[in-house]
């Protein structure tokens, strides 16, 4: 009896036929000096493409080099040379341009290539960038609410991702605070809630006690997220990214003390924050490169705060009156 598989076809030990030998031609592979597109003899060529490469890498030895003015006129330069159907390298250049004007200062310009970037995003990698390009020029020029929604979507785009949730925590302490100081120095009486004026207390003083409220309930969410993803993945890691992930955790750990959410408070969070972390949910997470076509990204706010909201909790601020949790986002 044969056993499957254990047969093969005669063919596969048959002659291989002859086949006519060719002959390719000597390839001799260009030899560059260091910084060759630095020469001004680097530009005597009529190749288009020569020249992007020679101003792509000027523009980004430049940057290297912290002169970001240089950077970007080379960077103009390379744009005019780009082949309409070579939109990596124009992304990459675009992009190069506006971190270029943001560290100069030039917020309009750098958010007009942001926006011009957004047009052209056809997949999920490039939203993914964008965002992040977002994120920089919003955290460099002090646009914390404008950082707030770029990092949600972020989060809705890349819900597994320990360091946006982390991101988005501390901006929400940088609101709460109302200035920069850092997630590890955040002072117990401002990372709590205000407390409500019982008498005499205005409409204005009532808005900003809630919406304090708010932005505390926040904070604590993303880092009672951001504490639960990493203990998940730092049963993968090992070297320096188990210690980066173990020392975020006692950071989150410093801030969640500091920000003194009750035990049901805390409990609940927990709950809603770790409803979606399941081993199969997450291997099937978004992948990069996916068009936006088929990508459906529900609203952060459906998606998170609405469903804090739903459960009802309650939270208070130690000795504080205990308040209804505000749903808005």
């Amino acid at each position: 009896m044969e056993i499957l598989g254990s047969t093969f076809d005669d063919s596969v030990f048959s002659e291989a036929r002859d086949r006519v030998s060719v002959s390719l031609s000597s390839y001799n592979a260009k030899l560059c000096e260091p910084e060759w597109f630095c020469e001004s003899a680097a530009l005597d060529t009529d190749d288009s493409l020569e020249k992007q490469k020679v101003f792509k890498f000027r523009g980004d030895l430049a940057v290297r080099q912290g002169n970001y003015q240089k950077a970007l006129d080379a960077y103009s330069i390379c744009l005019e040379w780009i082949a309409d159907n070579n939109l990596t390298i124009r992304r990459d250049v675009l992009e190069g341009m506006a971190r270029c004007c943001t560290r100069l200062g030039q917020r309009g310009r750098a958010l007009d290539l942001a926006d011009l970037l957004s047009k052209e995003a056809s997949n999920t990698c490039h939203l993914i960038s964008l965002l992040l390009l977002k994120v920089s020029i919003y955290q460099h020029f002090g646009g914390v609410q404008s950082k707030v929604s770029s990092l949600q979507q972020l989060c809705s785009l890349l819900p597994f991702n320990p360091w946006h949730w982390y991101n988005l925590g501390q901006t929400c302490l940088q609101l709460l605070e109302g200035d920069r100081t850092t997630v590890g120095k955040c002072s117990p009486q401002r990372c709590k809630p205000a407390e409500k004026q019982n008498d005499g207390e205005t409409e204005e003083q009532q808005e900003t006690a809630e919406l304090d409220e708010d932005i505390w309930l926040k904070a604590c969410a993303c880092f009672i997220r951001t504490r639960l993803l990493l203990r998940i993945l730092r049963q993968q890691q090992s070297s320096f990214v188990l210690q980066r992930s173990e020392s975020t955790l006692q950071v989150t750990d410093e801030v969640l003390r500091r920000l003194n959410p009750k035990e049901t408070t805390l409990q609940t969070l927990t709950e809603v924050m770790s409803e979606d972390l399941i081993p199969e949910k997450m291997r099937e997470d978004y992948q990069d490169g996916e068009s936006l076509a088929t990508v459906c990204v529900q609203s952060f706010r459906d998606r998170w705060w609405n469903k804090i909201s739903l459960t009802g909790v309650l939270k208070t601020d130690g000795c504080h009156n205990i308040t209804q949790i505000s749903s808005k986002s």
